[in-house]
């Protein structure tokens, strides 16, 4: 049976799949595996997890279906991420992961002023510096642990690591780059030379491939060790979110991708690179496609978190919050619980539940969570659409559209239409499909067809609005006493 294999390395789990060359998913594997925080602000993994989970969940898949034909690999992971490795291939301190790590916070300013100011970094990277971006955090690792940088000569992250491993290539694709702010111009899709030298001195960068681009073909060594075909093509991957929006053919302006898991992530597809003040612009999986995105910093891990507060199940808590109703009986939610990244990048931003009464339940407060995490969307929105980026139609994908309750209340909230596709398992398909046209003919279209389409209940919308209004004035309310408290923790 001919298949492609598809894999996403997660923030709580490791997904991998195989599909028929038509999109039919034949068997999907998964691990869960969890993140270290040493300490506030330091959000880091340990990248041993990445291949070890890859092989396992190989062999897994190749043994629920010994007759797959596997013919090429596609990899996508959590970033923008920074492994550095030394010259045997050895990591050399734990990943730094992406925005959740705010280790960069007190460096930005120095760093934005050894370049020539905000707007000069803008007009070459699309972004301005924030903790999402990987740039700043090798700075970091330079300037803070001189004896790692010292022996670092590999800069990778999830999905281009595993490629490594695979295939022995050193590469790393265009939309991961356009993530290391200030490292890398939108424009010329190229490294820039003289900033790359001023804050990674002497770390040879990756050669730079699309996302769908072949990087190589599996070794023996990395067939031995996963049960694949030796010389089977592997994409150069992207990050997770990217591969994601391919599995539900994003890359359409007008039509912004939201992605359900345990940060949410939205990708505004654009004509051509448009900064945004307070989120990131990007290149995409493809040339051409240049997007404006944003991300929260935490959104299914807070009900992952409630979850476990309370010891609660999925299904039941669902039915609880749905009964609670639109403001979730007089609750309110800040969902700043690892900071947050796009509109406000605060990083010592923090969780707010306002209006607790004895009265309230978990139902209550797993509704505001709902809630909180839509007027974020919507937030995010307004500030896409005040830059001129337009937004008239959502698409999902992702665990979170299981239950439908959250993407009923996103659409409800910003007053969109939100197709759901047929599929939605998520960045592991997208992988897959970029791993099939490496071999064959395919379209998305035809693979993952749109499946129902959520339309926003007006009446639903207007009573969302003043819950809108009192979540933009409870972050200023609040602003200084939480970051007094997070000065504290």
């Amino acid at each position: 049976m001919r298949a492609v294999l598809g894999l996403d390395i997660g923030t709580s789990s490791t997904k991998a799949l195989l599909a028929r060359f038509d999109g039919t998913v034949i068997a999907e594997v998964s691990r869960r595996h969890d993140v270290d925080r040493p300490a506030q602000g330091l959000v880091e993994m340990d990248a041993a997890v990445w291949w070890d989970e890859f092989t396992t969940l190989t062999h897994e898949l190749l043994t629920l279906v010994p007759d797959a034909d596997v013919q090429a690999v596609g990899v996508s992971g959590i970033g923008p991420c920074v492994l550095l490795t030394d010259d045997v291939g050895d990591p050399l301190r734990p990943a730094v992961l992406y925005g959740i790590d705010t280790r960069t916070a007190d460096l930005l300013d120095e760093v934005t002023a050894e370049l020539g100011g905000e707007d000069t970094i803008r007009a070459r990277c699309g972004s301005g510096l924030s903790t999402q971006a990987a740039g700043a955090k090798l700075a970091w690792v330079a300037r803070h642990e001189p004896d790692v940088w010292e022996r670092a000569v590999r800069f990778t992250m999830p999905a281009s690591r595993v490629v490594e491993l695979l295939t022995g290539e050193y590469v790393l694709d265009h939309h991961s780059a356009s993530q290391t702010t200030p490292l890398y111009d939108v424009h010329e899709n190229t490294w820039i030379t003289e900033w790359c030298e001023q804050l990674a001195p002497g770390l040879p960068l990756p050669r730079l491939l699309w996302s769908g681009d072949q990087a190589g073909v599996v070794t023996r060594e990395a067939a031995a060790a996963t049960g694949l075909p030796v010389g089977i093509p592997v994409t150069a991957g992207t990050i997770d979110a990217w591969a994601e929006g391919v599995s539900v053919g994003e890359s359409v302006p007008g039509r912004m991708f939201l992605q359900y898991g345990t940060t949410m992530f939205m990708i505004a597809p654009t004509a051509e690179p448009t900064p945004v003040p307070g989120m990131w612009t990007t290149v995409g999986t493809h040339p051409g496609q240049p997007s404006v995105s944003g991300g929260m910093a935490t959104s299914g891990a807070i009900t992952d978190w409630l979850r476990r507060l309370v010891d609660g199940e999925w299904p039941t808590m669902l039915e609880e919050a749905r009964c609670a109703g639109i403001g979730a009986n007089g609750l309110l939610m800040l969902p700043y619980f690892a900071g947050e990244r796009t509109p406000i990048a605060d990083p010592d931003a923090r969780g707010v539940i306002a209006g607790l009464t004895v009265r309230h339940t978990r139902g209550d407060i797993y509704r505001a969570t709902l809630e909180a995490t839509a007027y974020a969307v919507r937030h995010n929105i307004e500030v896409l659409r005040a830059a001129g980026v337009e937004v008239r139609e959502l698409v999902g994908a992702g665990g979170g559209l299981l239950g439908r309750l959250w993407p009923t209340i996103v659409s409800d909230v910003t007053g969109l239409r939100q197709t759901v596709p047929s599929v939605t398992v998520g960045a592991s398909y997208g992988s897959a499909f970029l791993a099939a046209a490496l071999v064959a003919d395919v379209d998305i279209r035809q693979w993952n067809p749109p499946a129902t389409v959520i339309e926003p209940d007006p009446v639903a919308t207007a009573a969302y609005e003043p819950g809108y209004r009192d979540y933009r004035e409870l972050y200023e309310a609040t602003k200084a006493v939480v970051h007094r408290l997070a000065a504290r923790s």
